[in-house]
């Protein structure tokens, strides 16, 4: 068993890099983030759950916490028989703990989000792919795997909910400018229907931080900045720029720095509201909560929604 601390890992917060653990399935590489792991275990026998997703091989309880259990290779659609050697990556995100089948974990690269592309969507499986970035790991290209996807997809009601904000009830339009960080498709789009639902319907969303910190630079300095940004959200993860690399940017330029900022994102823990707080941010805030984002978001914009 091998457990993965993180309180020595990327101490240095806005650095623009990355921990990237490297996996096998089927003798391909595969990448996650090592903030969403907590330990790596032998594979062990699980309890079947019926009327479970074809991925989720059931449940096993390694200590005292009962962890889903999802076949990766299978979720992966790779036809391979389970191997006595396999390990199960446990991770934790989302508030939540859930173990991943692999075939063998390599190792641990640190690499900057430069290095991370979008993938082509015949890599990526389509517009809403997988995948959600290639690195380059020393001499390889490890395909890094949307796990908040796979998630979703699977527990639906583990993600981002509207209904959260239907039971907000009738809420006032809003055209404060909000520009939204997020590279996840699926996220993305979920994250902007819930918002506009919400009343807040003028919208600029970008994949990634690098892309949104050149628009913000571009923006013409002769101009009153909050016509153009009211508010900013950004993810953490995201290829090219992390949120907390934005982050850095944006509240240590003397322009800038007064735009309020929201850290959104799956990886928020005790350690990364301690890096965002160093960074920052004016709030931090796990990913399912949509409603307590809409909530900040009124209370940072000033926004009154009593009728």
């Amino acid at each position: 068993m091998a457990e993965v601390h993180s309180s020595g890992i990327l101490l240095e917060s806005g650095t623009n890099e990355i921990e990237i653990m490297e996996f096998t399935i089927d003798g391909s590489l595969y990448g996650i983030n090592v903030a969403k792991v907590r330990e790596i275990i032998m594979s062990a026998a699980v309890k079947i759950m019926p009327h479970a997703h074809p991925a989720v091989e059931g449940i096993f309880k390694p200590r005292d916490v009962v962890i889903t259990v999802v076949d990766l290779p299978r979720y992966l659609g790779i036809d391979k028989e389970k191997g006595a050697k396999d390990l199960f990556i446990i991770t934790n995100f989302n508030k939540m703990f859930i173990a991943f089948r692999v075939n063998t974990v390599v190792g641990i690269s640190r690499i900057s989000w430069t290095d991370i592309h979008k993938p082509d969507k015949t890599v990526s499986g389509g517009s809403e792919g997988v995948a959600t970035g290639i690195a380059q790991c020393g001499k390889d290209l490890v395909t890094i795997l949307d796990f908040e996807r796979i998630v979703a997809e699977i527990a639906p009601e583990t993600t981002i909910q509207v209904n959260e904000i239907d039971q907000m009830g009738p809420r006032k339009r809003s055209d404060e400018p909000i520009w939204i960080a997020e590279d996840s498709i699926l996220l993305s789009k979920m994250i902007a229907e819930c918002l506009r639902k919400a009343g807040y319907v003028n919208l600029r969303m970008f994949p990634n931080g690098r892309e949104l910190w050149e628009a913000l630079s571009a923006l013409p300095q002769d101009r009153d900045l909050f016509q153009d940004v009211a508010l900013v959200i950004t993810d953490i993860e995201m290829p090219q720029m992390d949120g907390h690399r934005l982050t850095k940017l944006i509240k240590d330029h003397a322009r800038y720095k007064a735009i309020p900022l929201i850290i959104f994102s799956s990886l928020i823990s005790e350690e990364m509201r301690i890096k965002g707080r160093q960074l920052g941010a004016d709030e931090q805030m796990s990913k399912p909560e949509i409603g307590h984002l809409v909530d900040v978001m009124d209370h940072l914009l000033g926004t009154k929604q009593d009728g």
